[in-house]
Formats: structure tokens, C-alpha cells, sequence
């Protein structure tokens, strides 16, 4: 058995690697949203696959009767809460919008994304590089991390960190 803590991969590989039309349509995603490699795009991909894959199973799981279809049922109402959280779903969204969901739908929750659509940077990768560098803060709390998925609530209080060199030059 191994080790508990270790880290293991987060995402899967394409099963092909070396497909001329997958390899530009990703190289174009990973330019329009700043992304510093591929992997980057394949954690999204994984993230996409395991919410649908749980969509498709509680689409299946809630026309059953019983126990077995009331907590699917259950569990259906807090994976969509979840993802409306996120900003990935309207409000009253269904389980087959789930599967509908595309990765630039994803993409776009990123805080690198929103920091370069708030106008907070000049681009995608200094967006990057002024999270990176702890010059960004979601409601006040730094956050250096590129990939943080912004929640829907928290998208508005997005800004300078207040002990950042960048956010004293404004005042």
C-alpha cells in the first residue's frame, strides 16, 4: 500500500498525444487564458469529466423509486447548488445541463481569468504574474494561486492586496 499523503496526478493524459487538431485547438486555449502549460488544461479536463460523470449517474440513480432515488435525488439538489456557487449554473439549472457544461465554461471561473476581465491587468499573463507575486486578494485574503476557482459571491471582491506595493501606488 502506499504512502496516504503522497501526491498523486490530478488529471489523465490524452489518450493520444500526438493529434495534430487536438494539439492546436489546446495550444489556442492555453494562449487565450494565460495557461502555463497543457497540464494545466488536462486538470481542467478531469475536473469537467468528474462532474459529469456524477451527473450521469444521478440522472440514472433518480428515476429509481425507494431509498436508493430519494437520496439521489437529495444528492442532485447539492451538486447543482454547488455548481451554481461556483458560477458554473443558473440558479434553478437541471442535471442535463450539467452535461452541456464546455471547459471554457471552467476556464472562465479561474482567478487569473477574472483578474484579466476586471481590467486588473493588461493580460492573461500578467494577470498570472501579479497573482503569482501575491499582488492580488479575493475579499482580503491573498491569494497566490493562478487556478483558484472563484465562487460567484466572491467575484466581486476581487482586488489589490492591500500590503502590495501595486495597491499603495493607486491611492
Amino acid at each position: 500500500m502506499a504512502y496516504p499523503g503522497k501526491n498523486r496526478k490530478m488529471y489523465d493524459t490524452p489518450r493520444h498525444p500526438w493529434q495534430a487538431i487536438r494539439m492546436t485547438e489546446e495550444a489556442g486555449v492555453v494562449k487565450k487564458y494565460g495557461l502555463r502549460n497543457k497540464r494545466e488544461l488536462w486538470k481542467a479536463h478531469s475536473i469537467l469529466r468528474k462532474h459529469r460523470r456524477e451527473a450521469r449517474k444521478l440522472l440514472a440513480e433518480t428515476s429509481e423509486r425507494g431509498e436508493r432515488g430519494d437520496h439521489a435525488r437529495a444528492e442532485s439538489k447539492n451538486v447543482l447548488g454547488k455548481l451554481s456557487r461556483m458560477g458554473l449554473l443558473k440558479k434553478n439549472a437541471e442535471l442535463d445541463e450539467i452535461l452541456a457544461l464546455e471547459i471554457e465554461d471552467l476556464l472562465e471561473r479561474r482567478l487569473q481569468t477574472l483578474v484579466y476581465r476586471k481590467g486588473l491587468a493588461n493580460s492573461t499573463k500578467q494577470a498570472r504574474q501579479l497573482i503569482v507575486h501575491g499582488h492580488i486578494a479575493v475579499a482580503g485574503r491573498k491569494i497566490t494561486v493562478p487556478s483558484y476557482t472563484v465562487l460567484k459571491d466572491e467575484e466581486s471582491k476581487i482586488g489589490y492586496y492591500v500590503g502590495s506595493s501595486i495597491a499603495q501606488k493607486e491611492e
